[in-house]
């Protein structure tokens, strides 16, 4: 695969600055000035019309002054000045521009329309453009400081991408006492083109990071940020800080920026299925940095406190309690272990309160002991500056200990001058030190919260379960009808039908429109009824009184029936009555109230909520959110993060729950949100639990139109895995093919396949001389979007085990016009036509997912490889830049 379209932002050869000055307080002058101070080793150049020297150095009218290959614009001029200057550019083969310039998107409709401008004429060039409104990008490693900021940070391995060049500077600043280097600090300003899922797909491999920071205030294509942020954190931790969780900072962020905001909530929804941290101040992203950093990760969330003090290891422990977090339950072993090596007055227990006079080597007793039990995950390790301790010498304990286990050793040396020296020590050695015992634990519980959401961005859900298959198309048709006759809000019958094509279990409802009517209804159903107003109009019948239960006789039905309508009338004289719905009373017996509900989030799409239900939804604010497509892990995560899951089991004399009912409505729901994108609004509420069956009382559904041409599965921020891919083929010799899209579970089969390759073969495919794929290619590899990429196996089994003969896959290109493919089919399984095969099949993907040409690079050596793309109608033509490759094309 060829390199990325913004790899010369990070590594360029030569770099022009359009408006460099030597005026003061010239933004193009600090640009310049800053690239010569950097250290850079390419060539920096001064483009402005009004000088013939900046800095000290020679400064040209224009690039055709120069006669010079560019690799870097950087635009620092006024905004109008922008969409020529990348005419320029793009004139002399630029491919990427910064824009430091402002006026654009920030600054009313003339900005946005300027801003508009800007990106055509990027587009027009084939020229990726960050910002406009940034500060710049930062390389250390190359010298590279790009940006208005004077002082370039440490090198390091940690990188920064922010929408705030404030942001960036400030917590360069705050790094240098943190110890905390970069790799990359890259402001996005407005981002109009270059955004967070380009920076990320660049991030994930390249070799200087292993750690992603971000600062984000809003996102504007959900599904690029989330390819992109999933894809790099299969590969390296990413943490979050976002700005605008309250309504203020939303208003703030809309000015700063023009940029779009979500919910904040679901924002939290989506760092958790994307493997990532969210933390809520630029502190803790920080103390995020500095537990990541140490490159030691966590198999569970059980934790052990040393302290020399009883006092700090309280804080430590309730701290670890109120962040959900598991004091670790020491083995049996341990303990004898610590009995003989700490004081008889020790604590007995966890935190392990060595006691305040205890020297260097006790605390290395003590750490050894617990580092050592299976039953810890990872040790806080805290020294009070006591008259009788050595914080160095214990720090130099810590450390040595610290590098002989894998797991994370964190340290909160408190105090300020008696442990400076200590602190600086830790710091230099990577073992992350903090200045109180509830900043450590919080740093520990964001290694605990990674180890969490990495088995939620392992998951992989199919749109539908294939378990008794819902009638999709009759839901679709109700709806059809519903939207043809003007309306967007389903009545009680219509909702409930639709729950019944996907299989959830509902009480039949009635619509009745006379009192007699309602009690013929009653008297079928059997009473006791409940009787509910029916109206589109009403987003909850309480606030008209209009439900009432537990109506067991005659006179009663016909009496509720008028005064229900009487007192809708009174209280809503706008809304729509359609009379009454009539249904049986459900079991109260071991009930519990609970809600499914299902938003349409501005940014992110569909989203489902679970949690207590009732009337009281809205004050009690319990419930979970989660992205679909759903599957078993993700609703029974979703379900033990509510507050109601305490009630689901056995108490007060009342059997548990049957929480297999309440997760199968869950991921029916999941099925109706992915098959039926007009469905924007959801509540299931109340739904009534007991130990026998889950029943939906109610619903409510709002739909709307899908946008023409849009995808399937396009009004989702994630892509399900597409189980509508797989083929079944029958080969030349009688053996059955499955040919489907690869899944993350397939790690272990795809290196299996790789390492049975010939050597030749593996050369062919990846132009390189390797014996197996590193740890990081089979992630990529395995793990993917279904939406910008896609790989299809072909998979036979052998002795009652899946073999994997073969693989195709294509990347999408900057643009989404084109995608490059690669293919390669194991030495043993060769002309049974496997490889044309898998070809046809990625080629029709491509094509329906609207890619026009496909593309590749084949060694001219690969014979085999060129007569099939030649059969299968691609144009080979020879790579003017390197006569062994071929470059081969098709138009889908």
């Amino acid at each position: 695969m060829r390199l990325s379209d913004i790899d010369q932002l990070f590594t360029p050869a030569a770099v022009a600055v359009f408006g460099a000055s030597d005026s003061e307080g010239s933004i193009g002058g600090m640009v310049f000035r800053n690239l010569l101070a950097g250290g850079f080793k390419g060539q920096c150049y001064a483009i402005n019309p009004k000088y013939q020297e900046v800095a000290g150095e020679s400064c040209y009218s224009a690039l055709s002054a120069l006669d010079r290959q560019i690799d870097l614009a950087l635009i620092a001029t006024p905004a109008e000045c922008v969409p020529a200057i990348l005419d320029q550019c793009g004139g002399y083969g630029v491919k990427v521009a910064v824009v430091h310039s402002a006026g654009f998107g920030e600054h009313g409709e003339r900005g946005a329309a300027l801003q508009e401008k800007m990106v055509e004429a990027a587009r027009r060039n084939r020229i990726r453009v960050l910002g406009p409104n940034c500060l710049g990008v930062m390389r250390p490693q190359h010298g590279l400081n790009a940006s208005v900021g004077q002082d370039p940070p440490r090198r390091g391995n940690v990188a920064l991408v922010s929408q705030s060049g404030a942001i960036c500077t400030a917590m360069i600043d705050w790094s240098e006492r943190r110890k905390v280097g970069f790799s990359a600090v890259v402001s996005l300003g407005a981002a109009a083109d270059v955004d967070f899922g380009d920076i990320l797909d660049y991030l994930a491999l390249d070799t200087q990071t292993q750690c992603i920071l971000l600062y984000v205030e809003g996102v504007r294509h959900a599904r690029h940020f989330m390819s992109g942020l999933r894809a790099a954190a299969r590969l390296k931790p990413v943490i979050v800080v976002k700005a605008g969780r309250h309504p203020a900072g939303t208003r703030a962020i809309k000015s700063h920026t023009g940029g779009f905001v979500g919910s904040s909530d679901v924002f939290r929804a989506v760092t958790e299925r994307a493997g990532v941290v969210q933390v809520s101040e630029l502190d803790q992203l920080f103390a995020a940095a500095q537990v990541f950093g140490a490159r030691r990760r966590l198999a569970g969330d059980r934790i052990a406190i040393v302290t020399n003090g009883g006092g700090p290891g309280v804080l430590a422990a309730d701290r670890t309690v109120e962040l959900g977090l598991t004091l670790a339950q020491f083995s049996d072993s341990t303990r004898q272990t610590l009995e003989k090596a700490l004081p008889g007055y020790w604590s007995h227990g966890n935190p392990v309160d060595i006691i305040g006079d205890a020297p260097p080597e006790r605390y290395r007793l003590a750490l050894d002991a617990c580092l050592a039990d299976p039953e810890v995950d990872g040790v806080l390790c805290i020294l009070a500056p006591l008259v009788l301790g050595d914080p160095v010498a214990t720090a130099e304990q810590v450390i040595q200990a610290a590098k002989l286990s894998r797991k994370p050793v964190l340290a909160c040396w408190m105090g300020g001058n008696r442990v400076a020296e200590a602190q600086e020590l830790l710091a230099e050695h990577d073992v992350p030190q903090f200045e109180s015992p509830e900043a450590a634990v919080e740093a520990f519980s964001f290694l605990a919260t990674y180890h969490h959401n990495q088995k939620l961005l392992m998951q992989s859900p199919a749109p539908l379960s294939y378990e008794d298959p819902p009638d999709v198309e009759g839901a679709r048709l109700i709806i059809e009808g519903v939207m043809a006759e003007g309306r967007k809000i389903l009545g009680t019958v219509e909702a409930k039908a639709i729950l019944a094509a996907f299989r959830i279990p509902t009480m039949q409802a009635v619509v009745t429109r006379t009192p007699n009517e309602a009690l013929m209804a009653a008297q079928a159903l059997g009473f006791p009824v409940v009787m509910k107003i029916n109206s589109p109009d009403l987003e909850h019948k309480s606030d008209v009184d209009g439900v009432k239960l537990n109506i067991d006789d005659a006179q009663s039905v016909r009496r509720t029936f008028t005064e229900i309508l009487d007192r809708a009338r009174r209280l809503r004289p706008d809304a729509r009555l359609e009379g009454i719905t009539v249904e049986h009373m459900a079991s109260t017996r071991a009930a519990r109230e609970l809600m499914v509900g299902v938003t349409r989030d501005k940014i992110f799409g569909p989203v489902i909520s679970f949690g207590a239900g009732g009337t009281k939804v809205e004050v009690l604010e319990d419930r979970a959110l989660g992205l679909p497509p759903l599957n078993a892990f993700i609703i029974q995560t979703m379900i033990d993060n509510t507050r109601i899951v305490r009630l689901m089991g056995a108490f007060q004399h009342m059997p548990p729950m049957n929480r297999v009912a309440l997760a199968k409505i869950l991921q029916r729901v999941s099925e109706m949100v992915c098959e039926l994108p007009e469905i924007i609004g959801m509540d299931i509420n109340p739904l009534i639990g007991n130990d026998k069956e889950v029943i939906a009382v109610d619903a409510r559904i709002q739909v709307d139109y899908r946008p023409p041409q849009q995808p399937t599965y396009g009004h989702m921020s994630i892509h399900p895995y597409p189980s509508h891919l797989i083929e079944h083929v029958q080969l030349p010799d009688g053996r059955d093919l499955v040919i489907r899209p690869i899944r993350p579970e397939d790690a272990e089969m795809e290196q299996e396949f790789v390492r049975g390759l010939s050597e030749q073969t593996k050369y062919f495919r990846f132009m390189q001389a390797i014996k197996e794929l590193t740890p990081e290619m089979l992630v990529r590899f395995t793990q993917i979007d279904y939406d910008r990429e896609m790989a299809l196996i072909g998979v036979i089994e052998q002795e009652g085990k899946d073999v994997e003969v073969g693989v195709a896959r294509y990347m999408s290109r900057p643009g989404g016009e084109a995608c490059e493919f690669a293919l390669v089919v194991s030495d043993h399984w060769r002309n049974l036509g496997i490889g044309a095969r898998l070809m046809r099949s990625l080629m029709q993907n491509a094509r329906s997912r609207g890619f026009r040409v496909m593309d590749g690079e084949v060694l001219t050596a690969n014979n085999r490889m060129l007569a099939l793309v030649k059969s299968l109608g691609f144009r080979i033509e020879s790579d003017p830049q390197d006569v062994a490759i071929k470059l081969v094309t098709k138009v889908l």
